[in-house]
């Protein structure tokens, strides 16, 4: 019988979410390696790696190793690259694309790293083709293709001159669920979102409030979290495509996430927002997550929140003052949020998303942060508090 393959893999994070992406691999019954800034390193079969691509919630993509050595010239990383076995993961007459990065390294050019080593890769793929400009030298991870149907990418580090090469096993960013058409002004990323409610503790089994939902992602990515309904279930993946790929465990993994989902949301989802554009909009994109019928939503301000029956959760990704420009409005607003938190939700949690330590002195509650990453740039902490009881 012949040995099935093995991956080398590592699932890529946003700073500060490696540990609930190691927590991920755990429930999905895959024991994470190493837990590193930029993410979780752990070896898995086949089937594995579909069930990883399929229900990771917090992961932007998953790479698996190809290939690792020492290189101090270019004819060593030349020699090294065409041993590289290509043909698992890249058809004959693929596209393919390129991100290098080189730190400390005798081989600093990054162009022309990627130069060597797509010519490697055109020696060993009969018509491969290099999609020059799609990925660029140095490219933060999280700008990266993020297109439907994206090109091979191959992920070139050098460090200190030893070379990691790796394959893009989930092509389009695993953010990208599928449901996510309509956004609002300042779209907040289904990962981070998803990343929220782990932070937040959150239990499917007690009511969840977002009174300022925008397009609703927080609540679409709690009512998949309470159906388990895998966020990866509604899209396709780069290793689909690969000419060695196990499609059999593919589709029992598929089988699998399907057969574990619920029915409909143990307690109720209320995702609210003044702006009835945004309302529309989360709407368009709780129908196209298939989860509509698990969130109720409403076109209300802040100071007409009503809860259902708690306790339960108060999240929101509130406006930033780096982006408005103008921070008493803002004070208010938090002060507001503090006041309604206290007067109509008691004993619940208040969980926010917050750029700034002075808008959350407002809300008049002491906050502990659970982790601090970045939202479209900017540094943002994820704070917690318990709100005390009436009486």
């Amino acid at each position: 019988m012949t040995a099935r393959p093995t991956f080398d893999a590592f699932a890529v994070t946003a700073p500060g979410l490696a540990p609930f992406a190691s927590a991920e691999l755990v429930a999905l019954g895959i024991a994470p390696a190493a837990t590193e800034p930029a993410g979780v390193s752990f070896t898995t079969d086949a089937a594995g790696l579909a069930a990883a691509q399929l229900g990771l919630r917090t992961v932007s993509r998953v790479i698996v190793r190809l290939a690792s050595f020492r290189a101090t010239a270019f004819h060593e990383l030349e020699r090294a690259a065409r041993q590289v076995d290509w043909s698992t993961v890249l058809p004959a007459g693929a596209p393919f694309a390129l991100r290098v990065t080189c730190r400390k390294s005798r081989l600093y050019h990054s162009d022309a790293v990627a130069e060597r080593v797509a010519g490697a890769i055109a020696r060993r793929i009969p018509g491969a083709t290099w999609q020059q400009g799609v990925e660029t030298a140095d490219e933060p991870e999280e700008t990266s293709v993020d297109a439907d149907d994206p090109p091979q990418l191959f992920i070139v580090r050098f460090d200190r001159d030893r070379c990691t090469i790796s394959a893009d096993a989930s092509g389009a960013l695993l953010h990208r669920r599928g449901y996510r058409l309509a956004v609002g002004r300042a779209p907040l990323r289904e990962t981070l979102a998803a990343a929220m409610l782990f932070g937040a503790d959150h239990d499917p089994t007690r009511p969840l409030v977002d009174p300022m939902c925008g397009s609703g992602t927080i609540a679409i990515e709690a009512a998949l979290r309470a159906r388990r309904f895998a966020p990866g279930l509604r899209r396709r993946f780069a290793a689909e495509r690969w000419p060695q790929t196990d499609a059999a465990a593919w589709r029992e993994a598929r089988a699998a996430a399907t057969d574990a989902m619920l029915a409909s949301a143990p307690a109720p989802i209320l995702a609210s927002d003044r702006d009835a554009g945004a309302i529309d909009a989360a709407r368009a994109n709780a129908e196209r997550a298939g989860v509509a019928q698990d969130i109720e939503l409403r076109v209300a301000p802040l100071s007409a929140l009503e809860p259902p029956p708690g306790p339960g959760l108060l999240i929101a990704n509130p406006p930033y003052g780096v982006r408005v420009g103008e921070t008493k409005p803002l004070r208010d607003l938090f002060a507001r949020l503090g006041q309604v938190a206290r007067t109509r939700c008691a004993g619940w949690d208040l969980v926010l998303l917050s750029a700034d330590r002075g808008l959350e002195s407002q809300v008049g509650l002491p906050f502990t942060e659970r982790f601090a990453t970045s939202n479209g740039g900017i540094p943002v902490r994820l704070v917690r508090t318990r709100i005390p009881s009436l009486g």
